[in-house]
């Protein structure tokens, strides 16, 4: 099974810089795709609606800005819009969507990001908190669960190039990256900020690649592409039971071509 993961920045966009004719060779069982920056009314038919898959959005309430979609050759037995109950905030910006294939789940998330100012840093530290309910009870419900998305975190100094100059930035805050040792149950539990021990997710990247400077996002500002001055903030996220499902893919990070300021993630499993 073939997964892929990418913010798009403005799907839109992404399309006239050749996205859909990438995604129709890539071929891909499922694609999930953040930041769309549409509403379903501006992204009716092709190549919005690329053949052979079932197509769900889930947009933000503000025209032009966030918003999240997946696209997948089977038909789901149950697709989630939103995060529910409790995340009205959340779910009015498009941030997760969620479709289920038997025992399989399937999301894509767009964390928010705290860079543009402190009130958007604290929305995001407070859904980061709501969402730890939805992430153990899926990780211990015994189904596998794939989280592709937009984290908005680099977990360690080897995810970001300048890991120096960008500890009191917001994706690489110290209650950031503990956060994700949560996730990725690489912290004790008696030091995880009082959630009750480790979520038991896996960085499913890490899982095939153990290389430094494997990086999903750059910077439009000077030169950072062209020096490699990255951040990887894009991943998926997968339940420990499958771990050993995946499986070694080619081009994991594509970069051959470039459709939005994020790279694709493609990741492969055996199931």
């Amino acid at each position: 099974m073939k997964v892929a993961s990418i913010n798009v920045n403005g799907i839109r966009a992404a399309a006239r810089k050749g996205m859909f004719d990438w995604l129709k060779k890539l071929d891909a069982d499922v694609i999930c795709l953040q930041e769309l920056k549409a509403q379903p009314d501006q992204i009716e038919g092709e190549p919005f609606h690329p053949e052979g898959y079932h197509v769900f959005f889930h947009s933000a309430e503000k025209k032009g800005y966030s918003g999240v979609g997946v696209y997948c050759k089977q038909k789901p037995d149950r697709v989630q819009i939103g995060l529910g109950d409790g995340f009205e905030d959340v779910d009015s910006e498009g941030r997760y969507l969620q479709v289920d294939f038997g025992n399989l789940s399937v999301a894509s998330l767009y964390m928010p990001s705290g860079s543009a100012k402190e009130e958007r840093q604290d929305f995001k530290i407070n859904m980061m908190g709501r969402f730890e309910k939805t992430l153990t009870d899926l990780a211990q419900s015994g189904r596998q669960g794939i989280i592709c998305g937009d984290w908005n975190i680099c977990h360690k100094k080897r995810d970001i190039k300048n890991w120096r100059g960008n500890q009191k930035n917001s994706g690489f805050l110290p209650e950031e990256r503990q956060w994700m040792d949560w996730l990725f149950g690489e912290t004790e539990p008696e030091v995880d900020g009082g959630r009750g021990g480790n979520a038991g997710w896996v960085d499913a990247f890490r899982v095939i690649n153990n290389e430094d400077e494997q990086y999903t996002w750059w910077s439009n500002r000077g030169q950072a592409w062209a020096n490699n001055t990255g951040w990887r903030i894009d991943y998926q996220v997968i339940t420990d039971n499958l771990r050993d499902k995946v499986t070694a893919g080619s081009d994991l990070i594509y970069k051959e071509e470039r459709f939005s300021d994020h790279a694709p993630l493609v990741m492969e499993y055996d199931i």
